[in-house]
């Protein structure tokens, strides 16, 4: 759960650096710095919450699957959190009313990819790279010597017991 949160803050918060760029972050005036890093810190908030709602049901399959398969790799991660942001994106279009300004364009198409990615990147750091583990630690081990032992000994065919070959099966009958 606090790798989920933590991942859609830094969604959130990359989702607000394009719309408040860095450049314009470093060209505040000082003495207004602290209004606008605050007023930034709570428009990151409110987009981590709708992030979190959009996405919670999306993120939950994906991390079941993720246990259940012991999937570590941060490629997974990162492929499902822009995939997670494009669904996001693409609701987002959905939702337009016809004659008012689109979000269908390459910047912010940019800022969702962008986004997702970190989010899977902040997941994977905190929680995806010990997928599974729980399970395989939690699974009952056979203790060494509680193993059967096999003993190994000559065969029918080596005995002389059994005849080879399809002669044999003339001669029986």
């Amino acid at each position: 759960i606090v790798g989920f949160i933590l991942a859609c803050i830094a969604a959130g918060l990359a989702k607000v650096l394009f719309v408040v760029t860095p450049v314009e972050l470093v060209s505040v005036p000082s003495s207004t710095f602290p209004q606008k890093a605050t007023d930034l810190a709570v428009l990151a908030m409110l987009t981590a919450t709708h992030t979190a709602i959009f996405s919670a049901t999306f993120a939950l399959v994906a991390t079941g699957i993720a246990e259940w398969l012991s999937l570590r790799s941060p490629l997974f991660y990162v492929t499902t959190g822009i995939a997670i942001a494009l669904l996001g994106f693409f609701a987002q279009y959905s939702s337009e009313v016809g004659g008012q300004p689109t979000i269908f364009n390459s910047y912010a198409l940019a800022a969702y990819i962008t986004a997702g990615l970190i989010a899977g990147l902040v997941y994977w750091a905190l929680a995806g790279r010990k997928a599974g583990v729980a399970a395989r630690e939690a699974a009952p081990q056979p203790a060494p010597a509680s193993r059967p032992r096999i003993i190994v000994e000559k065969s029918p065919v080596e005995t002389g017991a059994v005849r080879k070959g399809w002669a044999s099966k003339l001669k029986g009958a």
